[in-house]
């Protein structure tokens, strides 16, 4: 007789990382499996660059909190009416419709250090509590088209019609929307685990704070390539193969191929660069959006490896005060972001506002592999079909329950 065969399975994982589970796969793995302990051919035994840092001196070496001045926020103002003048749509608002004369050079310098330095910088002091909604968006979008003019899409469709979606909403919905209905950690009061977005800058404005808890952190993904990469150099090897990673909202294509990992070397005109690009739930599923059985299980190595990732961030990581009028800007392609569950109150309800951003004057030469996944947010996004959405609303990769017509970006 032969011997049955079985399908694979997916790995007892979730979107949760359960810290228990992850240090009994990494026994199982250490005790059964040959682990190959060389790197990938051409990878570094580890990055030097001021993106590897961490938790324990970063505060003595490096101020990441730009405060506006009292004449800061007056030229703000002065650039919001300026553009009220012309009687143009949000979309339209970049550096000249929007002109800061004398903030400009600084906010330059941010890019500088969002690009070259460290990789964040929060900026302090937007007055959203004396502004409309509408207005401080326009404020929000100048001030950060100074630091980076482009633009990127969030969603393809709005409200049923094709549109480039700039403005993103993080808010917990589930108090208005079925639980069902919610395919992303976005729109609850749940943690969100270290992950990246899509695009070169995530900007964050803070509407509204937390009645308790939700504090942001970052942590270098720099400074956890060095950890792997000195002690456990085959999961940098996982890393870097091709995984099966699910496409919420194409129901065409259910998933695509692509390694998390990409490491660039040094040119003549370029930094050696190294990017980690992943969001564990297009792994996991969440909520409404479980993981498709049509998308490939993981192996044992790549759920260690996702746990991995979130459990040596966590490690590592900085917790930002952010607050009401905060503006957080971080470099997408170095530095992986979460934020702790939190709870609301009738009074305080946490708000953020989201734009993905890029400056092509500063911005990272990308792999091949990216490009892609990078032109679904970047490429064509025109002034004249910008929206931005002055309420939250669940976005379509992130909306479970229904089929989707749409390919948002991933």
């Amino acid at each position: 007789m032969g011997i049955a065969q079985t399908e694979p399975r997916q790995p007892d994982i979730g979107y949760k990382p359960d810290y228990d589970k992850y240090l009994a796969r990494v026994k199982s793995r250490l005790a059964t499996e040959q682990l190959n302990s060389t790197l990938p051919d051409g990878f570094p035994t580890q990055l030097r660059s001021d993106l590897v840092w961490d938790n324990s001196d970063i505060a003595s070496c490096y101020s990441w909190t730009y405060e506006l001045s009292a004449e800061d926020v007056e030229e703000l103002i002065s650039a919001l009416q300026h553009f009220k003048s012309t009687g143009k749509s949000l979309g339209f608002v970049n550096r000249d419709t929007f002109p800061l004369p004398k903030l400009h050079a600084r906010l330059r310098d941010i890019s500088n250090e969002i690009h070259n330095g460290f990789g964040f910088k929060v900026v302090r002091g937007l007055p959203v509590d004396k502004h409309t909604r509408e207005d401080i968006l326009v404020i929000y979008a100048g001030l950060a088209s100074h630091i980076a003019p482009i633009r990127g899409r969030q969603d393809s469709q709005y409200e049923g019609k094709p549109a480039d979606v700039a403005l993103n909403h993080i808010k917990d919905l589930t108090a208005t929307h079925d639980a069902n209905r919610i395919g992303a950690p976005a729109y609850t009061a749940d943690k969100q685990v270290f992950h990246t977005d899509s695009g070169d800058i995530i900007a964050l404005l803070c509407l509204e704070e937390a009645a308790q808890g939700g504090q942001s952190k970052v942590s270098s993904s720099w400074r956890v390539y060095n950890e792997l990469a000195s002690t456990r150099p085959d999961l940098i090897r996982t890393l870097a193969e091709k995984w099966p990673t699910e496409i919420f909202g194409d129901p065409n294509h259910k998933f695509v191929n692509r390694a998390l990992l990409h490491y660039t070397p040094s040119t003549a005109t370029s930094p050696e660069r190294m990017i980690i690009q992943y969001a564990r739930r297009t792994f996991t599923g969440f909520q409404g959006l479980p993981r498709s059985k049509d998308v490939p299980p993981l192996s044992e190595a790549q759920a260690e490896a996702l746990d991995t990732l979130h459990f040596v961030a966590e490690k590592h990581a900085l917790g930002l005060d952010f607050k009401k009028g905060d503006i957080q800007f971080v470099n997408n392609l170095s530095i992986f972001h979460a934020r702790d569950a939190f709870t609301n109150s009738p009074q305080k309800q946490r708000h953020l506002v989201r734009l993905w951003l890029r400056d092509p004057e500063l911005a990272w030469q990308l792999p091949e592999a990216l490009k892609g996944r990078w032109d679904r947010v970047y490429a064509d996004v025109t002034p004249e079909r910008q929206v931005w959405p002055l309420d939250a609303y669940i976005r379509s990769a992130s909306k479970g329950g229904e089929k989707k017509n749409a390919s948002p970006p991933q």
